[in-house]
């Protein structure tokens, strides 16, 4: 009997205990300390039939730095054009092939120059057997005059006194002589013109050749061999892929700064969005006229996993300047489209339309907006993820 006592009372101690758990779990929680840091980005709640998360877009004063997007170009870039009709013969490679300086990279057929070479020659030897025999009959009439041609009755039945002797023989063997020095002149001329265009045939069967004026490689191929081409026809383009620039359109206030020599950060669009460091190359001294903007160029520093044509950021100080505010927003909204940075922008009516920005300096998680928002916009978050 005592045992069984012990066995119920046991059992009114657990159900007394499990009651108090169940009542417990009852009661609410506490409120959570809201822990938002002042001046953080407020969060806008989705409409009831999307789960997407919108954030507002405030307005922060800046810094003194800004950034200004840019391409890759390389430091030395040319495209061979045909100088003369004809067709291509020969193509060296085809599009990331290397080649070292001097190398021949396009050759045009050369049998129809061929044929003018040989008609240009002919040419000088026929002047210059004219200019001989010029010489010669020159010659021939200073050391002994031809007889005097012609002449009327009058002259053969007076005699020679009457009138005037040999005063005129003199004039006229003046006369033959300056004849015979103005067609040694005339076939020294032809001579010239000969040679002149022997040298031209010359220039051209060079210019029907491309050859490679730096170590570069093949960036596009504009023909074929086989295919039949114009003067002015791009035939490929070559470029110095080792040393490469950024090229960036400043705008002109942001460009008092840029100087050559001056060293700033680049940031690259790659997977790892590398920073790496860039020399001032060139500043262009005259603005666009349409845009207002000055054009820079940068020196990548060695190494820099860059290539051309890519997308890139550069770092530009304005120490001395009062930036004023800019919207900032989450670097969560940005999405990329061609390697320019865009963000989805909630309208009147609850659409999301696609803005395209120029981005300034990155806070953290925030980045500033040059052109593209005035703040108090609604932006989307992880626009991807949404997708």
């Amino acid at each position: 009997m005592p045992h069984r006592m012990l066995v119920l009372s046991a059992i009114l101690i657990g159900g007394g205990a499990s009651l108090l758990g169940l009542v417990a779990a009852d009661e609410p929680a506490a409120p959570a300390a809201d822990i938002t840091p002042p001046g953080a980005t407020e969060m806008i709640p989705p409409p009831a039939s999307e789960s997407p998360r919108w954030a507002l877009v405030e307005r922060r004063n800046l810094g003194g730095n800004t950034t200004v997007g840019g391409t890759v170009v390389p430091l030395e870039e040319i495209t061979f054009t045909a100088q003369m009709p004809g067709n291509v013969e020969m193509i060296a490679g085809n599009e990331g092939d290397f080649f070292k300086r001097g190398a021949t990279l396009a050759v045009l057929d050369e049998a129809a120059l061929r044929a003018q070479r040989q008609a240009a020659l002919a040419a000088i030897a026929n002047a210059q057997a004219t200019v001989r025999n010029a010489e010669v009959q020159y010659q021939r009439e200073r050391e002994d005059p031809s007889p005097k041609q012609g002449g009327n009755m009058m002259s053969q039945m007076m005699p020679v006194p009457f009138f005037g002797g040999d005063r005129e023989t003199g004039v006229t063997r003046e006369a033959t002589l300056h004849q015979y020095r103005t067609q040694i002149e005339q076939a020294q001329g032809t001579l010239v013109t000969a040679q002149a265009q022997l040298r031209e045939v010359d220039a051209k069967l060079e210019d029907i050749k491309s050859i490679a004026p730096f170590d570069g490689y093949i960036t596009h191929k504009h023909v074929n061999a086989g295919d039949t081409v114009q003067p002015g026809q791009p035939l490929l383009s070559f470029a110095d892929m080792n040393h490469l620039q950024v090229q960036s359109d400043v705008p002109t206030r942001l460009s008092a700064a840029l100087s050559p020599g001056f060293v700033t950060k680049v940031k690259l669009d790659d997977p790892s969005q590398t920073v790496v460091m860039a020399r001032v190359a060139q500043v262009f001294p005259m603005a666009d006229p349409t845009r207002h903007t000055v054009r820079v160029k940068l020196d990548l520093q060695e190494g820099a996993p860059a290539k051309a044509g890519m997308y890139a950021e550069v770092l530009i100080p304005q120490p001395e300047s009062d930036m004023g505010s800019a919207p900032v927003i989450p670097v969560a909204a940005l999405v990329y489209r061609g390697g320019l940075p865009m963000v989805y922008v909630l309208d009147d009516r609850d659409k999301p339309r696609l803005h395209l920005l120029r981005l300034g300096e990155q806070y953290g998680d925030t980045v500033s907006v040059l052109t593209g928002l005035q703040g108090g916009e609604r932006v989307l978050l992880n626009p991807s993820d949404a997708n």
